[in-house]
């Protein structure tokens, strides 16, 4: 064993000892951790500053009590969480969570993987990640409310246009970024419209914002299909989850000549051969909240099924854009099996190790989420230029600029995997180009 993989797993191990039960935390880790031993020997400064040790810590974990009331006049408590990860480029940058799942180590395996997204985009933005245990499924539009008042309550004494700027996630999506805004605003006597991303086109957001991480998705998944000279043109693709990354993943797909025939929510998957009814998706997910199983009320010709994995459906290209670890080593057996040469992640970190090393093994084209899916913190920073100068820039002007951002970022992985004697592995080409950025910006601040 070399000195460089000992210090590395030195590292690892401490990081495991430190932040004892965070599994998510702990595997974004060393997925990174492995990627950088080439990069460690060939700078022995990042070493000597134990860059590598100063950014697995965080720079600030901020964890607080959210008490609410609901309908019923009890008074309900949540756990809120923000994690200011590492500021070295910018502002701490990422969205804000809430589902019943989040716990600390959670929020940490974001804003660790936030760091690196966040750095490929080539934007001043640092990375932060955050959230609650609180789940929006079956509350009302005044429990929202209500709850996003007391989570900003306590969130605004942390965060700024120059300091932290939070976004949308899971369970966040623009009613919610409308309360929590809305009492920043009353709490500071300040419109600082830079201190939130995707809001409202009347009030301060940027259009593309919505559609940006599925776009971006699919651009930077076309992008790799023209390194073997193909397009979506005639695919087949699968797309998993029916939120706001997958609506607009298969919108895109459709855009250039693909065919999506399977999307999913937590409770199963549909299957239309003749390629996904976009318009009937958005209307159950995003009008009527209800089940992608509905599907099957307009087109009786498609087909459901209830828990499973989508993964087991035939395709050419597959788009993971629900949550983390939802391919593991069966269904990416599977998946190969099945024909597919094409995975990029419109999620963070949908893939488990063993997946990801059997999609590598396969020769199949394999995209990491921390550049795949980099388009949606990459328009929130567009967003926020556009707040800065007080300006508005139209769709096409927007859209132009996230398809040039996800072409640089291709460029980039494409061209550090390359120097670092891992051709065409997107996984190292990210890890390392994302890391070097960070790494030697810390280097000029010095010791802090």
């Amino acid at each position: 064993m070399s000195k460089v993989d000992s210090h590395l797993i030195d590292v690892y191990d401490e990081v495991v000892r430190r932040n004892p039960g965070e599994r998510e935390f702990h595997q974004a880790v060393r997925e990174v951790l492995e990627s950088l031993a080439p990069v460690v020997a060939k700078h022995p400064e990042y070493t000597e500053a134990s860059i590598i040790e100063r950014m697995c810590e965080p720079e600030r974990q901020i964890i607080f009590r959210v008490p609410w009331v609901d309908d019923d006049g009890n008074v309900r408590v949540n756990r809120g969480f923000r994690v200011e990860f590492n500021s070295a480029l910018g502002p701490y940058k990422g969205g804000l969570r809430f589902h019943p799942s989040v716990y600390l180590g959670i929020v940490k395996f974001l804003g660790f993987e936030q760091i690196f997204k966040n750095a490929l985009t080539g934007l001043p933005i640092g990375g932060g990640k955050g959230g609650s245990d609180f789940n929006p499924r079956g509350r009302s539009d005044g429990e929202i409310m209500r709850f996003c008042q007391s989570f900003m309550s306590e969130l605004h004494r942390h965060i700024g246009e120059y300091t932290d700027v939070p976004a949308g996630d899971i369970g966040v999506g623009l009613r919610e970024v409308g309360f929590l805004f809305g009492q920043y605003k009353r709490l500071t006597n300040r419109y600082e419209s830079g201190v939130l991303t995707g809001k409202g086109l009347g009030w301060g957001g940027s259009l593309v914002r919505t559609e940006a991480t599925g776009y971006g998705t699919v651009f930077f998944a076309d992008e790799m299909l023209k390194t073997k000279n193909q397009s979506f043109e005639g695919k087949k693709v699968v797309v998993s989850g029916s939120g706001n990354v997958a609506i607009y993943a298969i919108d895109k797909v459709h855009e250039l000549g693909g065919t999506v025939i399977a999307c999913s929510d937590s409770a199963g998957y549909v299957v239309d051969e003749n390629g996904l009814d976009l318009d009937l998706v958005k209307e159950i997910k995003e009008v009527r909240r209800d089940r992608i199983k509905d599907y099957l009320q307009t087109h009786k010709s498609a087909s459901y099924v209830s828990g499973g994995s989508i993964w087991d459906v035939e395709c050419d290209i597959a788009l993971p854009c629900a949550t983390q670890n939802e391919i593991d080593e069966d269904q990416a057996v599977s998946l190969v099996k099945n024909g597919c040469s094409l995975v990029a992640e419109g999620a963070n970190m949908p893939s488990t190790p063993e997946a990801i090393k059997i999609f590598q093994d396969a020769d199949l084209l394999y995209g990491p989420g921390k550049a795949v899916n980099a388009g949606g913190v990459a328009t929130s920073a567009l967003e926020m230029q556009q707040n800065a100068s007080r300006d508005s820039w139209s769709f096409e002007y927007t859209e132009e600029r996230l398809q040039q951002i996800m072409r640089d970022i291709h460029k980039r992985c494409i061209k550090t995997a390359d120097q670092y004697g891992s051709p065409g592995n997107y996984v190292v080409g990210a890890n390392i180009g994302g890391f070097t950025q960070v790494a030697e910006a810390m280097l000029a601040f010095g010791v802090i």
